[in-house]
């Protein structure tokens, strides 16, 4: 495309801004790849499968089950849930529980948002880089035909002008899919968030009203399960 050719050769008459523009894109595209892993991997679990899995073990009275359910998988849900349901099984309150589980979503919750907000920034100064170069671009421009014979005048403010508005292009061809990247990732990122809620409420209601169904555990059993479920490794039998 000429346009692509043109934003090349322009690497040679404004190197600084054209680089730092290539810099801004290569650091937000970083980002962006890094974002979309976490935030996908998150997003990835079946919600609705899951609580069906849990809730099956519970109804049950299977507490140690349904931990082991959760541990199956690495994800903030199934990280709440199972705060959860060590706290019922250490004998907590109901605030206990809740707490417990909050707890949890305070740690899981802003790592789904973190660094988010840089793709949004990383595409605004590609924008603005581009214009400042475009704008210094037009300054020169100007500059260097202030001595020049009015026939040459025309011609060569037009090819300095051309050049100077390869900066905005270039500006604006790396901070158009970086805007995109950041509206997708936040909207996963939203969603996942949701649902994080949805499931801690039912997990909780569901939890508590079948309360009954468990039953008496050893206390420092599940308090070796609670270390062992952090860990991530089954306990001995």
């Amino acid at each position: 495309m000429e346009i692509l050719k043109s934003i090349i050769e322009n690497f040679k008459h404004e190197p600084l801004f054209m680089w730092s523009i290539l810099l801004t894109s290569v650091v937000g595209m970083a980002i962006a790849v890094e974002r979309l892993i976490y935030v996908q991997s998150a997003a990835s679990l079946d919600k609705d499968a899951f609580m069906n899995r849990v809730f099956a073990q519970i109804l049950k009275g299977n507490l140690q089950g349904a931990i082991q359910v959760c541990m199956q998988t690495e994800n903030p849900l199934t990280e709440i849930v199972k705060e959860g349901l060590i706290a019922v099984a250490n004998n907590k309150s109901a605030e206990e529980v809740q707490t417990a589980m909050d707890a949890v979503a305070l740690r899981e919750i802003p790592k789904l948002e973190k660094r988010t907000s840089l793709l949004a920034l990383t595409s605004n100064l590609a924008t603005l880089i581009g214009l400042l170069g475009t704008i210094a671009g037009l300054i020169g421009a100007f500059k260097a035909v202030a001595g020049v014979s009015p026939d040459q005048k025309a011609a060569m403010l037009s090819s300095s002008i051309s050049l100077a508005m390869n900066c905005t292009a270039f500006g604006l061809f790396v901070a158009i899919p970086l805007l995109a990247l950041f509206g997708y990732i936040q909207t996963r990122a939203t969603e996942t968030v949701d649902d994080i809620h949805e499931v801690a409420v039912r997990t909780l209601n569901f939890i508590l009203s079948n309360r009954s169904k468990f039953t008496k555990m050893d206390k420092p059993y599940w308090l070796a399960a609670a270390v062992a479920a952090e860990k991530k490794v089954l306990m001995p039998n």
